[in-house]
């Protein structure tokens, strides 16, 4: 076990007591492994003190997310949206989407992410991969050009639709990859492409978050 696992180990616990962390291969973007925790530590009734360990803290970022799987193969798939440009990946959680975009030539990659944990999961997931990027904290705080901003399952709270905007005095192009928001109508973003995933490991979701939509601005 490296120092790496060990530390993400040290931090999923605060979640659950038996959780642990391995590298895994994504199955729509098998080009990509994270350090993910251990589905079986997520398939077993919980306790009322573990669910409130877990509502605490979330370890979002030992997840794969449905949204993000699915960015992250397109952007393969389709290198040009990235190539040579300077790219955040806002939100970045595991920073699969941030992996992606440097896998596809971008000129420079930026993970940004308020949680000091994510940002520990993006850089061991760097290293897991091969990569590297800049870590950032604040998007708020961030006064450079971007080419691209990418962000991938932020819209969970309605209270964060405004960054719809603020992504959009950030960069010059936004590309945004959701499946909470029922009906996206928030001009100038226009639907792109809708495809089916799923979170790895998978948390067994109601088939409607199992759909996700692109959007670009």
């Amino acid at each position: 076990m490296n120092e790496q696992q060990t530390l993400l180990n040290q931090r999923i616990r605060l979640m659950l007591d038996d959780a642990r962390v391995s590298a895994q291969a994504l199955p729509q973007c098998p080009q990509i492994s994270l350090w993910l925790v251990e589905p079986e530590a997520m398939r077993r009734p919980f306790s009322q003190q573990e669910i409130i360990n877990i509502q605490a803290y979330p370890a979002y970022w030992a997840f794969c997310w449905a949204s993000g799987q699915v960015l992250a193969r397109e952007i393969l798939q389709n290198p040009h949206w990235v190539k040579g440009k300077k790219v955040m990946d806002f939100g970045a959680g595991s920073g699969v989407v941030a992996i992606a975009c440097v896998m596809a030539g971008a000129r420079e990659v930026i993970a940004c992410d308020i949680d000091p944990d994510a940002l520990l999961s993006c850089e061991a997931n760097a290293a897991l991969n091969n990569v590297s990027y800049r870590l950032h904290g604040d998007l708020f705080a961030f006064d450079e050009e971007l080419d691209l901003l990418i962000a991938a399952d932020v819209l969970y709270d309605k209270a964060n639709l405004p960054l719809l905007n603020v992504f959009r005095d950030k960069a010059r192009q936004v590309l945004v990859a959701d499946s909470r928001v029922k009906d996206f109508d928030f001009p100038p973003y226009k639907a792109i492409g809708r495809h089916e995933s799923f979170t790895v490991p998978d948390l067994d979701e109601l088939d409607e978050f199992r759909w996700v939509n692109l959007y670009e601005a």
